[in-house]
């Protein structure tokens, strides 16, 4: 009698433990937009560009890491991407000017990339068998959420109590610690003949030449653009434009008695609803063919958004769009990487899920510094928000025409 293999593994677990605490932090930045900028009377787009620089370094930093992780060791890379990520935190904690912190956020980039997504699902995606690969790939992702629901509350409290530089050196201890878990973190390397007979070059080639590859890569863009713009301006958008919290109310009596306490409460909601939408769509996933989700929940966003920018703004709004979106936050992630293994086979999915990753932090980049940007001209989002709803409705379409079948044989 043949046993089924079990979704639960230690390496999906100490990936996610990781994923937690590098997630946790890297979506606490939007917290310390007002306290930097208001400390060194910078404009917004000051600190708004470091937080588009960081993005933007993941992007660039993520199909290295993969390369890095399929040449010399997934364990290896995590480590370098761990230390380049403490050393990044410590020095933003000193910095004291808008360049400063830009050029520290590339290192705090190339950290994420080493122990975020990139690495972290490759490593889930082979050590999962065939039928639980998509469930443990949302799992992981869905851990990012968990990240998300801790992190700004806790950079929220700590700010409270401690000056942002402290907060920075306490998050830079927290992901010092995660170094302790990796021997748990081994993974076997799956792979079918046709796989094993082929380099990482022609892999590569095989799949430029694929138009499939090109939609994927055009339709994570606009992924990054709305998740990075919520992050790191949403807390600053309902602290300064959000209608007053009730007193009495519900929120008030819940001790959300301000809209900046909202503001942080927002981005955990969304993280909340997120695990429940990832791991739904990693459920899906393993039953519907990928790219019609993937065009769903991008049509889903489109419509969210539309809505929630055409009504006033008040607490009830946030709520109801944080927990709406956050449904649709990272679903995308399982259902990608997911495409990308199943067209394309698990022997580089690290390092062709990577670079298919840097057209989300394209959009990433775009999404914070043009939020930046355009609320220092005009004093609102207004415009930031419509563009990303129009890149949002472009995703939706060019899912449908990819071609859903492997190239390369599936794992053995």
């Amino acid at each position: 009698m043949q046993h089924k293999a079990p979704l639960i593994t230690p390496v999906l677990l100490v990936g996610c433990v990781i994923i937690i605490v590098s997630f946790g932090v890297r979506a606490s930045f939007g917290m310390f937009q007002i306290p930097i900028a208001s400390e060194f009377g910078w404009a917004r787009a000051e600190f708004s560009t470091a937080i588009a620089i960081q993005n933007l370094a993941w992007g660039i930093g993520q199909p290295i890491f993969g390369a890095i992780a399929e040449k010399i060791g997934d364990r290896k890379a995590i480590i370098l991407g761990i230390l380049i990520y403490v050393l990044g935190m410590v020095l933003s904690s000193a910095s004291v000017t808008p360049m400063g912190h830009q050029l520290n956020a590339l290192l705090v980039g190339f950290g994420v990339a080493g122990t975020g997504f990139g690495v972290i699902l490759a490593v889930v995606g082979r050590a999962a068998s065939d039928e639980n690969r998509s469930m443990a790939l949302a799992i992981a992702a869905a851990s990012g959420s968990v990240g998300q629901i801790v992190g700004p509350p806790l950079a929220e409290w700590l700010l409270d109590v401690v000056t942002w530089q402290t907060v920075f050196l306490f998050f830079a201890a927290a992901i010092a610690a995660t170094l302790l878990l990796l021997p748990g973190l081994k993974a076997p390397l799956p792979a079918s003949k046709a796989e094993l007979e082929k380099s990482m070059g022609q892999i590569l080639i095989q799949a430029f030449r694929d138009p499939s590859y090109t939609l994927i890569f055009l339709g994570f863009f606009s992924c990054g653009y709305q998740v990075a713009f919520v992050t790191a301006h949403f807390p600053a958008f309902v602290t300064e434009l959000c209608g007053p919290i009730q007193p009495g109310g519900f929120l008030d009596s819940v001790g959300v008695r301000t809209t900046s306490a909202l503001g942080a409460v927002a981005i955990s909601l969304i993280g909340l609803a997120n695990i429940g939408g990832t791991l739904m769509a990693g459920w899906l996933g393993s039953r519907f063919l990928k790219k019609y989700l993937l065009a769903f929940i991008y049509a889903g966003r489109t419509i969210i958004s539309i809505v929630f920018i055409l009504f006033p703004i008040t607490p009830l709004t946030v709520i109801v769009f944080s927990v709406s979106m956050g449904a649709l936050w990272l679903a995308t992630i399982p259902l990608t990487s997911g495409l990308i293994a199943h067209i394309y086979g698990l022997r580089f999915m690290g390092t062709l899920y990577g670079i298919v990753f840097f057209s989300h932090q394209l959009g990433s980049f775009l999404g914070v510094w043009l939020g930046g940007r355009m609320f220092d001209a005009f004093g609102n989002y207004t415009m930031v928000w419509w563009v990303g709803i129009g890149v949002s409705a472009f995703s939706t379409l060019v899912h449908l025409p990819i071609r859903e079948r492997p190239l390369v044989g599936s794992p053995a």
